[in-house]
Protein backbone atom coordinates (compact mmCIF):
# COMPACT_ATOMS: atom_id res chain seq x y z
CA UNK A 1 0.00 0.00 0.00
CA UNK A 2 1.51 3.69 -1.03
CA UNK A 3 1.75 5.61 2.62
CA UNK A 4 0.92 8.85 0.13
CA UNK A 5 -1.39 8.04 -2.05
CA UNK A 6 -3.41 11.02 -2.32
CA UNK A 7 -0.88 13.60 -0.66
CA UNK A 8 0.46 17.08 -2.36
CA UNK A 9 3.45 17.43 -1.06
CA UNK A 10 5.88 20.64 -2.45
CA UNK A 11 9.71 19.62 -1.65
CA UNK A 12 12.32 22.52 -1.62
CA UNK A 13 15.82 22.08 -2.95
CA UNK A 14 14.52 19.25 -4.55
CA UNK A 15 16.65 18.75 -8.00
CA UNK A 16 19.23 16.60 -6.53
CA UNK A 17 20.45 15.16 -3.26
CA UNK A 18 18.53 14.39 -0.27
CA UNK A 19 15.89 16.55 -1.63
CA UNK A 20 15.57 14.38 -5.05
CA UNK A 21 15.61 11.49 -2.94
CA UNK A 22 12.66 12.38 -1.19
CA UNK A 23 10.41 13.76 -3.69
CA UNK A 24 11.25 10.75 -5.78
CA UNK A 25 10.17 8.58 -2.55
CA UNK A 26 6.96 10.56 -1.85
CA UNK A 27 6.11 9.94 -5.34
CA UNK A 28 6.49 6.21 -5.50
CA UNK A 29 4.91 6.30 -2.64
CA UNK A 30 2.14 7.79 -4.44
CA UNK A 31 2.15 11.34 -3.41
CA UNK A 32 1.54 14.59 -6.22
CA UNK A 33 4.69 16.07 -5.97
CA UNK A 34 5.68 19.60 -6.65
CA UNK A 35 9.70 20.29 -7.08
CA UNK A 36 11.69 23.43 -6.22
CA UNK A 37 15.62 23.93 -7.40
CA UNK A 38 17.84 27.26 -7.41
CA UNK A 39 19.15 26.07 -10.84
CA UNK A 40 16.17 25.98 -14.01
CA UNK A 41 17.81 23.69 -15.91
CA UNK A 42 19.01 21.18 -13.30
CA UNK A 43 15.43 21.46 -11.56
CA UNK A 44 13.42 21.15 -15.16
CA UNK A 45 15.71 18.11 -15.99
CA UNK A 46 14.47 16.30 -12.39
CA UNK A 47 10.87 17.28 -13.15
CA UNK A 48 10.90 15.69 -16.25
CA UNK A 49 12.59 12.43 -15.33
CA UNK A 50 9.37 12.36 -12.55
CA UNK A 51 7.20 14.16 -14.65
CA UNK A 52 5.80 16.63 -11.93
CA UNK A 53 5.22 20.49 -11.93
CA UNK A 54 8.40 22.98 -10.93
CA UNK A 55 9.35 26.07 -9.99
CA UNK A 56 12.65 27.48 -9.82
CA UNK A 57 14.07 30.31 -7.97
CA UNK A 58 15.92 31.85 -5.58
CA UNK A 59 14.96 31.32 -1.69
CA UNK A 60 16.70 34.19 -0.47
CA UNK A 61 14.34 36.36 -2.19
CA UNK A 62 11.41 37.38 0.60
CA UNK A 63 8.53 37.29 -1.95
CA UNK A 64 9.79 34.00 -3.84
CA UNK A 65 8.56 31.62 -1.01
CA UNK A 66 4.73 33.23 -1.53
CA UNK A 67 5.32 32.64 -5.05
CA UNK A 68 6.15 29.30 -4.41
CA UNK A 69 3.54 28.25 -2.32
CA UNK A 70 0.96 29.42 -4.84
CA UNK A 71 2.43 27.83 -7.78
CA UNK A 72 2.39 24.89 -5.91
CA UNK A 73 -1.20 24.98 -4.17
CA UNK A 74 -2.44 25.95 -7.87
CA UNK A 75 -0.68 23.02 -9.91
CA UNK A 76 -1.81 20.67 -7.05
CA UNK A 77 -5.22 21.65 -5.99
CA UNK A 78 -3.88 21.08 -2.02
CA UNK A 79 -0.83 20.94 0.04
CA UNK A 80 -0.65 17.93 3.13
CA UNK A 81 3.35 18.46 3.20
CA UNK A 82 5.57 21.00 2.99
CA UNK A 83 9.36 19.56 2.77
CA UNK A 84 11.88 22.36 3.95
CA UNK A 85 15.16 20.18 2.40
CA UNK A 86 16.70 23.19 0.30
CA UNK A 87 19.66 24.71 2.07
CA UNK A 88 22.61 27.05 1.49
CA UNK A 89 25.34 24.17 2.18
CA UNK A 90 28.65 26.60 2.27
CA UNK A 91 31.92 26.52 4.04
CA UNK A 92 32.76 29.81 6.28
CA UNK A 93 34.64 30.48 9.34
CA UNK A 94 34.37 32.81 12.22
CA UNK A 95 37.43 34.78 10.56
CA UNK A 96 35.84 34.47 6.85
CA UNK A 97 32.43 35.68 7.69
CA UNK A 98 30.86 39.32 7.03
CA UNK A 99 27.60 40.75 7.29
CA UNK A 100 25.92 39.63 3.59
CA UNK A 101 27.55 36.32 3.74
CA UNK A 102 25.86 35.83 7.31
CA UNK A 103 22.57 37.22 6.35
CA UNK A 104 21.67 35.45 2.91
CA UNK A 105 22.95 31.70 4.54
CA UNK A 106 19.72 32.80 7.78
CA UNK A 107 18.03 34.06 5.02
CA UNK A 108 17.48 30.93 2.81
CA UNK A 109 18.21 28.10 5.42
CA UNK A 110 15.89 29.73 8.02
CA UNK A 111 13.96 33.19 6.73
CA UNK A 112 12.76 31.27 3.45
CA UNK A 113 11.73 27.35 5.59
CA UNK A 114 9.70 29.95 8.19
CA UNK A 115 8.35 32.31 5.96
CA UNK A 116 6.93 29.02 3.48
CA UNK A 117 5.55 27.50 6.60
CA UNK A 118 3.29 31.02 6.92
CA UNK A 119 2.24 30.89 3.36
CA UNK A 120 1.34 27.53 3.20
CA UNK A 121 -0.44 27.13 6.39
CA UNK A 122 -3.93 27.86 5.44
CA UNK A 123 -3.53 24.82 2.75
CA UNK A 124 -2.16 22.58 5.77
CA UNK A 125 -4.88 23.52 7.71
CA UNK A 126 -7.72 22.84 5.61
CA UNK A 127 -5.65 18.88 4.92
CA UNK A 128 -4.62 18.87 8.62
CA UNK A 129 -1.03 18.63 7.17
CA UNK A 130 2.28 18.59 7.88
CA UNK A 131 5.78 20.59 7.86
CA UNK A 132 8.88 18.65 7.61
CA UNK A 133 12.31 20.21 8.30
CA UNK A 134 15.52 19.08 7.29
CA UNK A 135 17.91 20.25 9.66
CA UNK A 136 21.17 18.62 10.80
CA UNK A 137 23.43 17.48 13.52
CA UNK A 138 25.77 20.18 13.12
CA UNK A 139 22.88 22.12 14.77
CA UNK A 140 24.26 20.69 17.94
CA UNK A 141 28.29 21.36 17.99
CA UNK A 142 29.15 21.97 14.18
CA UNK A 143 32.37 22.41 12.94
CA UNK A 144 34.92 25.13 12.19
CA UNK A 145 34.54 25.55 8.76
CA UNK A 146 30.47 25.45 8.97
CA UNK A 147 30.16 27.98 11.64
CA UNK A 148 27.16 29.98 9.97
CA UNK A 149 25.82 26.65 8.36
CA UNK A 150 25.94 25.03 11.66
CA UNK A 151 24.44 28.34 13.18
CA UNK A 152 21.57 28.17 10.71
CA UNK A 153 20.31 24.47 11.42
CA UNK A 154 20.06 25.75 15.27
CA UNK A 155 17.98 28.35 14.64
CA UNK A 156 15.59 25.61 12.34
CA UNK A 157 15.69 23.45 15.08
CA UNK A 158 14.12 26.19 17.30
CA UNK A 159 11.91 26.97 14.50
CA UNK A 160 10.70 23.16 14.26
CA UNK A 161 10.01 22.92 18.28
CA UNK A 162 8.61 25.89 18.11
CA UNK A 163 6.33 25.38 15.76
CA UNK A 164 5.71 21.88 15.95
CA UNK A 165 3.11 22.99 19.59
CA UNK A 166 1.71 26.61 18.32
CA UNK A 167 0.85 24.50 15.03
CA UNK A 168 -0.52 21.47 16.21
CA UNK A 169 -3.32 22.79 17.74
CA UNK A 170 -4.16 24.23 14.64
CA UNK A 171 -4.08 20.14 13.21
CA UNK A 172 -0.92 21.23 11.47
CA UNK A 173 2.38 18.69 12.50
CA UNK A 174 5.86 20.06 12.37
CA UNK A 175 8.67 17.54 12.76
CA UNK A 176 12.83 17.86 11.91
CA UNK A 177 15.46 15.46 11.03
CA UNK A 178 18.72 16.19 11.44
CA UNK A 179 20.72 13.99 8.87
CA UNK A 180 24.24 12.90 9.68
CA UNK A 181 27.06 12.83 7.15
CA UNK A 182 24.92 12.10 3.77
CA UNK A 183 26.64 10.63 0.58
CA UNK A 184 24.68 13.11 -1.94
CA UNK A 185 26.92 13.93 -5.20
CA UNK A 186 27.16 17.69 -3.96
CA UNK A 187 29.60 16.57 -0.75
CA UNK A 188 31.24 13.82 -2.69
CA UNK A 189 32.94 17.42 -4.79
CA UNK A 190 32.68 19.31 -2.20
CA UNK A 191 35.43 16.60 -0.13
CA UNK A 192 36.97 16.06 -3.46
CA UNK A 193 37.66 19.97 -3.96
CA UNK A 194 38.91 20.28 -0.61
CA UNK A 195 41.74 17.43 -1.20
CA UNK A 196 40.30 14.27 -0.55
CA UNK A 197 41.10 11.79 -2.81
CA UNK A 198 38.37 10.65 -5.32
CA UNK A 199 37.16 7.33 -3.37
CA UNK A 200 37.19 8.86 -0.07
CA UNK A 201 34.08 7.59 0.92
CA UNK A 202 35.40 4.20 1.12
CA UNK A 203 38.29 5.21 3.77
CA UNK A 204 36.57 6.85 6.26
CA UNK A 205 37.70 5.91 9.74
CA UNK A 206 35.06 4.54 12.21
CA UNK A 207 34.70 7.63 14.06
CA UNK A 208 32.35 8.98 11.69
CA UNK A 209 31.29 5.70 10.03
CA UNK A 210 30.88 3.23 12.37
CA UNK A 211 28.84 1.13 10.01
CA UNK A 212 31.48 1.46 7.74
CA UNK A 213 30.22 4.23 5.65
CA UNK A 214 28.09 6.94 5.56
CA UNK A 215 24.28 7.47 4.55
CA UNK A 216 23.14 7.35 1.31
CA UNK A 217 19.92 10.21 0.23
CA UNK A 218 17.10 7.17 -0.09
CA UNK A 219 17.53 6.30 3.48
CA UNK A 220 16.59 9.83 4.79
CA UNK A 221 13.93 10.09 2.12
CA UNK A 222 12.80 6.71 3.91
CA UNK A 223 12.62 8.57 7.38
CA UNK A 224 10.88 11.75 5.48
CA UNK A 225 7.98 9.74 4.01
CA UNK A 226 7.38 8.45 7.51
CA UNK A 227 6.77 11.89 8.77
CA UNK A 228 4.73 12.86 5.89
CA UNK A 229 2.26 9.90 6.36
CA UNK A 230 -0.24 9.42 8.62
CA UNK A 231 1.71 6.64 9.81
CA UNK A 232 3.55 9.01 11.96
CA UNK A 233 0.20 9.72 14.53
CA UNK A 234 0.34 13.08 15.92
CA UNK A 235 4.03 13.34 16.56
CA UNK A 236 4.34 17.28 16.35
CA UNK A 237 7.72 19.08 17.78
CA UNK A 238 10.08 16.12 17.09
CA UNK A 239 13.94 16.77 16.05
CA UNK A 240 15.16 13.10 14.82
CA UNK A 241 18.89 12.65 14.48
CA UNK A 242 19.41 10.22 11.79
CA UNK A 243 22.93 9.39 12.48
CA UNK A 244 24.87 6.05 13.80
CA UNK A 245 26.18 7.43 16.49
CA UNK A 246 24.69 9.35 19.85
CA UNK A 247 25.22 12.58 17.92
CA UNK A 248 25.65 15.54 20.86
CA UNK A 249 29.44 16.58 21.91
CA UNK A 250 30.91 13.87 19.36
CA UNK A 251 30.95 16.03 15.96
CA UNK A 252 34.80 16.12 15.29
CA UNK A 253 36.38 17.68 12.07
CA UNK A 254 35.97 15.69 9.01
CA UNK A 255 39.69 15.41 8.17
Amino acid sequence: MQRLAGHAILVTGSSTGIGEAIARRCAAEGAAVFLHGHDPAETAETAASLGCPFLAGDLADPDFPTHLISAATSALGRLDGLVNNAAWVVRGSIESITPDFFDRIMAVNVRAPLLLIKAALPFLTASRGCVLNIGSVNAYAGEENLLPYSISKGALQTLSRNLGDTLHRKGVRVNQINPGWVLTPNERKAKQAEGMAPDWPEHLPPAFAPAGRIFHPDEIAAWAALFLSREAGPVSGAVIDVEQYPMIGRNPPKL
